[in-house]
């Protein structure tokens, strides 16, 4: 008994994580479109000082840019939402798939590889490149400098 409520737990966690709670309020909540899209009338039109329309033209202009805006927003995502979300899933799964399974092995297997060509190169540079430096500094280790105000 206890092993089938285990087993079910386990399927409601898995579940669970495709079908979680999303917060219908906050829809950015990692502020990834904090600046883009944040465009307002006032950002848009805006009339100088002595160069005023009626007031009527501008509280129209300002209730059509608004409406407009968030209704043809709203009939976008509607009709392009779902595909879109659809692609967008779809790339990232494939970059998710290439990633897991031919970069990330590419490169541990170029690090295993490098490796054994580190140690080849390491000893040949002990072998030839440490007794030339000895010798030189060797050589250079009887040089004395004096400085001389004149």
């Amino acid at each position: 008994m206890a092993e089938e409520r285990s087993e079910l737990e386990e399927r409601i966690i898995i579940k669970d994580q495709h079908t979680k709670e999303i917060d219908l309020v906050n829809r950015d909540p990692k502020h990834i479109n904090e600046d883009v899209v944040k465009v307002d009338f006032e950002d848009v039109i805006a009339e100088p000082v002595g160069t005023y329309s009626f007031d009527g033209v501008w509280k129209t202009s300002y209730t059509t840019f608004t409406v407009s805006k968030y209704w043809c927003y709203r009939l976008l995502s509607a009709v392009l939402g779902i595909p879109l979300a659809v692609v967008w899933g779809f790339l990232f799964a494939l970059i998710s798939f290439c990633h897991i399974w031919a970069v990330v092995p590419c490169i541990k297997s170029y690090l295993i590889e490098i490796q054994c060509v580190s140690r080849i190169y390491s000893l040949c540079i002990h072998t030839f490149c440490d007794p030339l430096f000895e010798a030189l500094s060797k050589i250079c280790s009887n040089v004395r400098v004096a400085l001389r105000k004149e």
